[in-house]
Parts: C-alpha cells; structure tokens; sequence
C-alpha cells in the first residue's frame, strides 16, 4: 500500500487520510466471506459471526450502514443489523474493496491490535454479556470495534505501535508527550473523532468522550474503586455522589473496561494500569479483586484458545511465566556510523595535547555535544565555584528553559555535598530511586523526570569542579549509552587537566 511521505500533524489531517484509508484483509478470511456472502442458505447472524474473522469487512459494513449519506436516521448498533440495512450485494461490493494480502503479510502492528480488539471482545462477552443479556450484541459488538480508529492508524503507520511500545511501556515516557512526538494530536482525540465521523456503536463514542472529556469522572471512581477491600466504605462513596453513581452503572462502560482490561494486560498482568482497571472493573460489577482477577485469567485463556498459533503475543501466555517476567524488552539501537564519527571527533578534541580550549566553556561545549553523541538524550553540566558553595549551570541540552540559569546551593542537598567532596558516579534506577531522590534537590528532579538518571562529578587537581547529569529521556538507560557515557567522562577529566596545565 503507498503512503504518503510525510505524516500528518493535525487532527483535521488526520481524519482526511484516516478516512480514505482501507484496511487490508487476509486473504484467506476474504475467499470464506466470498463463499459465505454467495451461500442463499447463510443466516445474517452466521455472516455476522464470520465477519468477526475479518474484521477490516465488519468496520467497513458498519460505516457503511450508519452512513448520513444512505439516508438512515437511526444508528444501528450491531454487525448484524448493519448486513440487513446494507444488503448482501452492497456487502460483496465493499469486501471486494478491500486489499488482500496472505495473513502473515499483513503488518505485524495491525495483526496485533485486532487481536487485542478479540482479546477485549472475549473478556467483555465473559465478565458482562450475562448481566446485559439483552444488551449482548452492544457488548459484543461495542468491544470488537471500539479499537477500530487504531486499526486504520497502524494500516498507515505500523511503525507507530513499536515505538509507542517502546517509548511508553518499555522506557516508561507519558503516553502525552510520546503521542504528540509521534502524531502532533492526542491519540484518544483522534480516536474521538474518528468515531464520531463514522457513527460508530454509540457505546465506543461515549467510552473516548469519558476519555477525552470527562476524566475527572473516570478519576474519582478509579479512587473509590481503590479501596476494594472495603466494600460497604465503596457504597457510602457512591451513595454520596449520585452523578457518580449513575454513571457507573452504565451499561455502556462494559465495554470500555473491556479493552482497558486487554490493552493494560498486553503489557503486564501485575502492572498498575491493569490492576487499576481490575479494581474498577470489580466496582462496576460488585466483585471482590480476587474474584475478577479469576474472571479475568479465565477469560483470556479462553481467547487464547480460540486463536490459531501466530507470532503474535496473547496476554494469556503471560500466565504460565514468573510473575515478574515482561515480555517487552528494550530494543537495542545500534548507534549510526555518523553519530559514531562525530563522538569519535569530539573526544578526539576533548584529548588533544596541548589543550584545544581557550576557555571553560568551549570545554564544557564540545563536552555536552559528547555527551549527546554518545546516546544521551538530556544533559546538565553544572561547575563549582572554588569553595563549593554554588553549582551553576554551564551546559544543557534536552531540558526546560528554566534550567540555563540553574544555580543551586550545595550545603542544602547531603548527596550534592557528597558528590563534590569525591569524584564518583551514581547511576538511579526504580531499584534505588526512592533512596536517593529525598535528597536531590526539587529542581534536578523536575527537570529529569523518570526514574533513570546518570550522576558524574568530576575533579581536577584534586578538587571537584563539575557535576555532570545525564539520561535518556527518563527512561532505562541502554548498556551500549552507559558504556559510551563512561568513556565521554574519561575524556572530559583528561580534557580537564590538559587544560589546567596549559602555558606551564
């Protein structure tokens, strides 16, 4: 499929290619549609099942069906109303749209959130359709599709779901910024709407308007939901609030809590996000934790099961793993040549005799652009003045404004004083964070946000002269950008005395 060069930055921009894109579909499940679509004998809810196969058809006939343009006033809700309102050949006509590719060619990205989508779509018909047995086709249908604007996304741009992966759940940067990184707009805005364009469920429109327009809501419950131990204490919240409680028991959240509990899941069983979103689930339905835990595994095991072999990951192989284990790794960039050559050059500089520098801060300058060429994301050098009563910056690089006329007190900060009484490293990491950020003073910490940092204090002639902050972006720091860092540090100190002794 061609693509356009550049991507979008905006919403409207957005929702112009988005909407014009077709999903591809295996081939396999399109030849099936084909003879099912031909076979007079086939009930609407037996073309409905088997469109769940291909799910780029069931978007398609359901946009198709609630388009203003075929002059229907009512929204339908189900796949299977949609194939009665379009009719059977309009419905070869649209499938015979779409691109086929066999299912292993199919992007990877799209095969992965539609299983997601089944995943949800499971989990809904597990925890909920019983309780809404007549609502059983909002729900089920509600939950398939409610992913629908990231499978047109990812048809696009599969490359968005990796590093989204990656940035998000591996390094642990806000989903906020990476999206606007990524796609200039709000992801949950985007998929607002979309969803509202193409008159999807009404169910998926009021899940991404709690989302983008009413999280004060979703807060206050995911707050009660949190105390699921006390069951009696929930309902006299609840009882307090009564907008609160009639929004929750809204049959339309089933299947919003459908695909948190998929998506949340793909990541970690024990992660936060999904334990929230457990909590909240056991709120809406009056469960205790352990109960729709136990829901929960079934469900996805159930899914699993009814999925053929792919190398795609299901959320159920997790149960059979040490509870600790993640399946998503950090992807190991291999730094390029070019960025290679220019640390090489820099370091060069930084070691040539006699000293290259005619001042500190040409020093300090070929110093910070080291440190980013060695893979460094964010960088603060700061320089002592002679009796170590101030530290002020005199390099930065990736950081807020704020921080070019940084000026910090060291004898208020007992690991600043530390630091400058010894050349030493410290490297921060979730393991030892909570031990050391009491005594980082509030400013470093705003401006390295994340839970990895490195920590450098350098000296010449015996004393210490400069404190050195890096990281990449806040998140894990790779082994290749420690090693590089290291070695930068290497330099700069013997850039350090070269320059001390200069003209002696």
């Amino acid at each position: 499929m061609l693509k356009p060069t550049h991507s979008p930055r905006t919403l409207k921009d957005w929702l112009k290619l988005l909407d014009s894109q077709l999903l591809p579909a295996s081939s396999e499940s399109v030849l099936k549609l084909r003879h099912a679509l031909a076979d007079s004998n086939r009930s609407m809810r037996e073309l409905a099942d088997l469109m769940q196969q291909c799910p780029a058809l069931a978007l398609s006939v359901l946009r198709e069906a609630n388009s203003k343009s075929n002059g229907h006033s009512e929204q339908t809700e189900s796949l299977e109303a949609a194939i009665s309102r379009v009719g059977i050949t309009r419905t070869e006509n649209l499938l015979a749209r779409l691109p086929t590719l066999p299912q292993q060619e199919l992007p990877k990205a799209l095969r992965q959130i539609q299983l997601i989508s089944l995943h949800a779509s499971q989990q809904a018909n597990g925890l909920f359709a019983g309780r809404l047995a007549r609502l059983w086709q909002e729900v089920h249908w509600g939950s398939l599709l409610f992913l629908a604007p990231l499978w047109t996304l990812l048809a696009n741009r599969p490359e968005l779901f990796e590093a989204w992966e990656q940035r998000v759940l591996v390094k642990g940067e806000p989903s906020s910024k990476v999206e606007l990184d990524l796609l200039g707009v709000p992801l949950l805005k985007l998929c607002l709407a979309l969803s509202e364009h193409w008159h999807l469920p009404e169910w998926i429109t009021l899940g991404y308007r709690l989302l983008v327009n009413d999280r004060r809501l979703l807060v206050k419950a995911l707050h009660i939901a949190h105390n699921n131990e006390h069951p009696i204490e929930q309902q006299q919240c609840l009882d307090a609030d009564t907008n609160l409680r009639r929004w929750l028991t809204q049959p339309a959240n089933s299947i919003l809590l459908a695909n948190c509990l998929a998506i949340s899941a793909h990541q970690a069983w024990n992660s936060p996000h999904n334990l929230r979103w457990q909590r909240l689930t056991g709120l809406f339905l009056q469960l205790p934790l352990d109960k729709v835990q136990q829901l929960v595994h079934q469900n996805a095991v159930s899914s699993a099961r009814q999925l053929p072999g792919t190398d795609l990951w299901h959320p159920a192989e997790a149960l059979l793993w040490p509870w600790q284990a993640r399946h998503l790794q950090a992807i190991v960039e291999q730094p390029k040549p070019a960025v290679i050559s220019a640390w090489r050059q820099h370091c060069a500089q930084l070691l040539a005799q006699p000293s290259a520098f005619a001042n500190v801060l040409q020093l300090t300058a070929c110093a910070n652009q080291a440190l980013l060429a060695c893979g460094m994301q964010r960088v603060l050098i700061l320089l002592a003045d002679r009796n170590h009563t101030r530290l002020m910056t005199q390099q930065q690089a990736g950081l807020d404004k704020a921080a070019n006329s940084l000026s910090l007190e060291p004898q208020q900060s007992q690991l600043l004083r530390r630091l400058l009484s010894a050349p030493a490293q410290l490297r921060l990491s979730p393991a030892n964070i909570a031990q050391f950020s009491a005594t980082l003073p509030g400013t470093l910490k705003s401006l390295f946000t994340g839970e990895h940092l490195l920590i450098r204090s350098i000296a010449s002639n015996n004393r210490v002269v400069m404190l050195i902050f890096a990281d990449q972006g806040g998140g894990p720091l790779s082994d290749v950008s420690v090693q590089g860092f290291g070695k930068t540090v290497q330099c700069i100190e013997r850039a350090l005395a070269s320059f001390a002794s200069r003209g002696r």
